[in-house]
């Protein structure tokens, strides 16, 4: 008596048999006959009114033995066994969300993941600079240094602090970008202001490489997006080719414009980009063996963040006979 054992199913037995026996009565009333065959058809009616109660029991028991399976951690678990009535269509909703419960899931381990391998990059990235800091800092404690040494030294430390510096703000940047805490300001930008402003921090690094810089753009070619964000991606790449670009070379900015997209091209003559390098130089934390002396993996990852979220795609390739040439589109309709 399963089926029954609930108020709403024993209230509704109870009509049932007060309608069945009534009918009877007013049946014995009338013709004997008559009441009986109304009695063996309610008998009947009830047997299966009870045996499908019973089913729909069992079913419904089963979809909850299944959803207890699922809160253990079972993955196999289908819904494929009820092709009709309500129960199929509540089980439909179940498989739903039983599967982008496990697509959650797969997410939440896949960012775990990240997130375990960041942490571990940026310790790393960190411990770098600090060692290096630390063994200048003690040979800043030795007595005979001259003025020069001492000078030299403290010339090595700032530079290490600026990197660390660098190091730990991009870092909190690209933090804020992933998390969807960065309002982007829409202003119109023009790239030939973009470029002078993205390459004024680094002129001096340049100069010190001897390395010449021509920005090769037109005052009439326009984005529209945050201008300071936009100067710290640009930022990167002109950082990059700085630092993969030999004493004596030179870096060349260029834009030009046209209905689909406003494209900004950054060229460098310096050592180029290896094909087993080219297709991970965008992803964060890489870093080639021949790009270990110099970066931290994260510049390029950064530009490559900012302008894909100013409807724009970055890309680079190798030039010839060398060098490597940094493309940014901006497209002027979504893609």
């Amino acid at each position: 008596m399963r089926a029954f054992g609930s108020g709403a199913d024993r209230v509704r037995l109870l009509i049932q048999l007060a309608v069945t026996l009534a009918g009877i009565g007013v049946c014995l009333l009338l013709e004997p006959v008559t009441a009986l065959a109304v009695a063996a058809v309610s008998f009947a009616v009830f047997i299966a009114d009870l045996w499908v109660r019973k089913r729909e029991v069992a079913e419904i028991s089963a979809v909850c033995d299944k959803i207890d399976l699922i809160l253990r951690g079972s993955e196999d678990i289908v819904f494929d066994d009820y092709r009709e009535g309500a129960l199929s269509i509540l089980s439909a909703e179940v498989q739903k969300m039983t599967v982008r419960l496990r697509e959650q899931n797969a997410d939440l381990r896949r960012e775990h993941g990240f997130m375990k391998t960041s942490l571990e990059d940026i310790s790393h990235q960190l411990r770098t600079p600090l060692t290096s800091m630390m063994l200048v800092i003690g040979m800043l404690r030795s007595p005979d240094l001259d003025r020069r040494q001492q000078a030299e030294y403290l010339q090595e430390l700032l530079s290490l602090i600026s990197r660390m510096q660098w190091l730990i703000e991009t870092l909190l940047e690209l933090s804020r970008l992933d998390a969807g805490a960065v309002t982007f300001r829409t202003e119109t930008v023009s790239v030939r202001e973009l470029v002078r402003r993205s390459f004024e921090p680094f002129e001096v690094a340049a100069e010190l490489k001897n390395i010449s810089f021509a920005g090769e753009c037109s005052s009439d070619i326009k984005v529209h997006g945050d201008f300071q964000y936009l100067c710290e991606a640009l930022g990167n790449v002109f950082k990059n080719c700085i630092e993969h670009t030999p004493e004596g070379g030179s870096i060349c900015a260029a834009a030009e414009d046209n209905p689909l997209y406003t494209c900004l091209t950054v060229t460098d003559s310096g050592e180029g980009i290896s094909s087993e390098d080219l297709p991970h130089i965008f992803e964060r934390f890489y870093r080639s063996s021949e790009f270990a002396r110099n970066g931290y993996g994260i510049g390029l990852a950064f530009a490559q963040r900012v302008v894909a979220m100013h409807n724009g795609s970055i890309q680079a390739r190798s030039a010839l006979p060398h060098g490597a040439v940094f493309e940014m589109r901006f497209y002027k309709t979504t893609v």
